[in-house]
C-alpha cells in the first residue's frame, strides 16, 4: 500500500464533496526522496560526468542496499540516500588533524546527518515516528544490532570497496602495507555475512583484491 502525506490543512475537517482539487495529497516518501535530493545537489564536488559528488554516492549506497535487503521499506531507501547527507558542509579540517579529531568529525557527521534527515522527511509529511526510526539508523545506532543501522553500514562498505578503495589507496601511497590489511580487516568486521559475501564476489583491481584476500584471510 502507497504511505501517502496527511490531508493538506486547509482540507482538514471537511467532507469530501468539499475538499479543494486544488490541495493534492502527495506520497510522503517521494516528496521526501526529492527533499534529500534537492540538498544533494547543492554537494559542490562533482563527480567526472559532472553530477553532485553525494547524489552519485546516494544512488550508489541505495543501489547496495537494496540488494542485499530487496524486500526493504521505503524508508530504508530513504535513510540509504541520507548516508552523506550535506557531509561536504562540515570540512575535515574543522577538526583537529589527529585521530581523536578524525574520530570526533565522525560522531559529528552522525548526529548532524540525522536530524538534517528527520527534519526532512517531517517536512515531506512522513511521520514522526517514521523519520526518527531514519535518523536512528543514519546516526549509526546499534550497528549489528539494528537491521535498518546494519543495512547503511553494509551498503556503506560495499561501496568504499567498490568504488572508492582504488582512489583512496592512491591517496595515502604512504600507508605501509599493514595500514591498508588493518583498515580492510575493521571494515570487514563491520559488516553482515551476508554482505561480506558480496564483496567476495567484487570484481576488483588485482592489488586490491590481493589485500583484501590478505585482510579477510582468503
Amino acid at each position: 500500500m502507497v504511505r501517502r502525506c496527511p490531508e493538506p490543512a486547509g482540507n482538514r475537517g471537511l467532507a469530501p464533496q468539499e475538499r479543494s482539487a486544488n490541495l493534492p495529497r502527495v506520497d510522503c516518501y517521494q516528496t521526501a526522496r526529492s527533499l534529500i535530493d534537492s540538498a544533494h545537489s547543492a554537494d559542490p564536488k562533482s563527480t567526472d560526468d559532472g553530477r553532485p559528488a553525494e547524489l552519485v554516492y546516494a544512488d550508489r549506497l541505495e543501489a547496495w542496499v537494496l540488494r542485499l535487503v530487496p524486500e526493504a521499506r521505503p524508508l530504508l531507501s530513504l535513510a540509504a540516500r541520507c548516508q552523506h547527507l550535506e557531509r561536504w558542509s562540515v570540512p575535515r579540517d574543522r577538526f583537529p588533524l589527529d585521530k581523536p579529531g578524525y574520530h570526533a568529525w565522525r560522531k559529528s557527521l552522525y548526529v548532524k546527518q540525522a536530524e538534517r534527515a528527520r527534519a526532512l522527511l517531517v517536512e515531506a509529511g512522513v511521520a514522526d515516528a517514521e523519520a526518527a526510526e531514519v535518523a536512528t539508523w543514519v546516526s549509526k545506532t546499534g550497528l549489528q544490532t539494528n537491521a535498518g543501522t546494519q543495512a547503511l553500514e553494509d551498503g556503506a562498505c560495499l561501496v568504499f570497496l567498490e568504488n572508492e578503495i582504488a582512489d583512496f589507496a592512491a591517496a595515502h601511497a604512504e600507508y605501509p602495507r599493514e595500514k591498508f590489511i588493518g583498515i580492510l580487516q575493521r571494515t570487514w568486521k563491520k559488516m553482515s555475512p551476508a554482505a561480506q559475501q558480496a564483496a567476495l564476489a567484487l570484481e576488483l583491481p588485482p592489488a586490491i583484491a590481493a589485500l583484501v584476500r590478505e585482510a579477510v584471510g582468503g
